[in-house]
């Protein structure tokens, strides 16, 4: 059976500096956290913290296989009664699958946020986790290690490359 979507836990932390036409947030910010066109969640609202709010909510997430972005978008409650938007952060899938560490490892990111205008209207600290990795294939193909051994040795340790010189050209030799 293939897996069309992967679980994710995200916790929305706290914001900072948060801003509306250059004026501070007074109160009530909360966010909607979005994995695609209908799967969304609302943190509690912070009624005390102003520019600075805490959340501290935990939200678990269906994140489909196709999502490329997971989108923030803080807002606060108006004196009108609607929503205002304060700015949003959109956080690439890439930023917490697919590099150095695993999945699951939990991961801890900033975004600035912005306005419709481009304008930054302050930052949002989260978590993000995935609960459920992608299980697409048997276990028996699901590993594939490359195994490469460092200096002659059996150890198979893991080796980084950083390009030092890339204006190679064939016609000049370093040693002559």
């Amino acid at each position: 059976m293939e897996a069309k979507s992967r679980t994710l836990e995200i916790t929305v932390l706290s914001g900072e500096d948060l801003r509306i036409d250059n004026k501070s947030v007074k109160r009530n910010a909360f966010v909607v956290v979005w994995t695609d066109t209908y799967g969304f969640k609302l943190t509690k609202m912070d009624a005390e913290g102003g520019s600075f709010p805490s959340w501290n909510d935990k939200l678990v997430m269906d994140m489909p296989m196709h999502t490329r972005f997971v989108t923030l978008q803080v807002k606060c409650k108006a004196s009108g009664g609607g929503d205002k938007t304060v700015g949003v952060a959109r956080i690439p899938v890439t930023d917490f699958i697919g590099g150095f560490s695993p999945d699951t490892r939990l991961q801890f990111l900033s975004y600035r946020l912005r306005d419709s205008k481009g304008l930054k209207n302050g930052i949002v600290n989260v978590s993000v986790r995935v609960k459920e990795p992608l299980q697409a294939c048997s276990s028996q193909a699901a590993v594939s290690v490359l195994e490469i051994p460092v200096d002659g040795q059996k150890d198979f340790g893991v080796v980084t490359g950083i390009p030092i010189w890339n204006g190679y050209n064939p016609s000049t030799s370093l040693f002559t």
